[in-house]
């Protein structure tokens, strides 16, 4: 079978799994209390055997792509992502916290060392290569400095300069959780103006970056979405 054949039905398995697990999740969680809040503040940075995680990403290649770049711009690029970030991701989708028609049910049987290794796995992968992003442009300028006359803050305070996370300086003082922080770089504008409209609408609200990534989607409008998508798609 060819790589295309084997991704095709690798997408297939993994849809017509979900689907299952979906209709379990779902009916479980009728009788289910909800979710706890999970507070990040603490959140210790994440370790994971890689070698491990390359054995247990097949089904995730289907929509994440063979080497971590998605094959469609509806699913995130997972390749030289924060490993802590993708951890906390697979957590909550496997708790419930966090809710996708099929991410919900792959996370569903995973355990806590599959979803360490997996996470360490695709940050070990190299990220997509960088793109010739508009400096100048708007979406630049949002990044980088925010707009305070609309109270909008910039985004690289914890995503990094580079939009390939931050690079914190120990000073002895408490810090955020920064491994908690997802890197930006590369992602496809339709996955990124997505997950704003998540924060925007509340969709996603079930952590304490959610709880702050609300209040920052909350001072966007479409045309500065746009804007950021286009520019981090290309950078």
């Amino acid at each position: 079978m060819t790589r295309t054949s084997i991704l095709l039905l690798a997408m297939a398995l993994a849809v017509a799994a979900a689907g299952r697990a979906q209709d379990a999740a779902t009916a479980a969680s009728a009788a289910a209390p909800a979710a706890p809040f999970a507070d990040l503040r603490r959140q210790a940075p994440v370790r994971g055997d890689a070698q491990a995680g390359a054995g247990k990403a097949t089904v995730c290649a289907a929509c994440h792509g063979p080497q971590g770049v998605a094959v469609a711009p509806t699913f995130p690029n997972l390749a030289g992502q924060s490993a802590t970030y993708l951890y906390v991701q697979l957590k909550q989708f496997k708790e419930g916290q966090r809710r996708d028609p099929v991410m919900s049910g792959q996370a569903a049987p995973l355990s806590d060392a599959d979803m360490r290794d997996l996470a360490a796995y695709y940050a070990s992968l190299a990220p997509k290569p960088a793109g010739p992003a508009d400096e100048s442009s708007r979406g630049a300028q949002l990044y980088a400095a925010g707009d305070p006359a609309n109270g909008i803050p910039p985004c690289q305070g914890c995503h990094g300069a580079d939009a390939q996370g931050p690079r914190p300086v120990p000073n002895g003082k408490p810090q955020p959780p920064w491994a908690s922080f997802p890197h930006l770089r590369g992602q496809s504008a339709i996955y990124l103006a997505k997950a704003l409209g998540d924060y925007k609408s509340g969709a996603r609200a079930d952590n304490s970056n959610a709880r702050v990534m609300q209040g920052v989607a909350q001072t966007l409008g479409d045309e500065d979405v746009q804007a950021l998508g286009a520019y981090l798609s290309t950078r």
